[in-house]
């Protein structure tokens, strides 16, 4: 009499396929993971570069006068790295306001491709 025997388990095949189900998901996961840390430090720079700029335009209006025209740069230490600034002071139409354009670049970035812009708007005290 011979035994019907059946073995259980998974064929070769099936063993194949899961194993590259798994190497395409964990890839995609790789992938995303490391976009996600590359975005995390752009948005950080961002929000640092941001930062000095709204700080300047807070300096400018504290001075309590009315900026003059041209153009202003300089340096500045934010979370441990080195950023430059640069400020543009222009007319508006009322001669009472000036017009701030501000850029932040990391040191050694070029004012071409700003990390941050910022426009504000400073008035003459009344």
């Amino acid at each position: 009499m011979q035994a019907n025997k059946r073995t259980s388990g998974f064929t070769l095949l099936e063993v194949l396929v899961a194993l590259a189900i798994i190497a395409i998901t964990l890839g995609a996961s790789l992938k995303a993971s490391g976009q996600f840390g590359r975005n995390a430090g752009h948005l950080k720079e961002k929000t640092l570069a941001q930062w000095i700029a709204e700080n300047k335009a807070v300096e400018y209006r504290l001075q309590g006068i009315l900026p003059a025209l041209g153009h202003q740069e300089g340096d500045v230490i934010m979370a441990g790295q080195d950023w430059r600034w640069r400020v543009e002071v222009s007319n508006t139409e009322d001669v009472r306001l000036r017009r701030l354009d501000i850029a932040v670049v990391r040191e050694g970035g070029e004012f071409d491709s700003p990390v941050a812009t910022l426009i504000a708007f400073v008035g003459a005290p009344l």
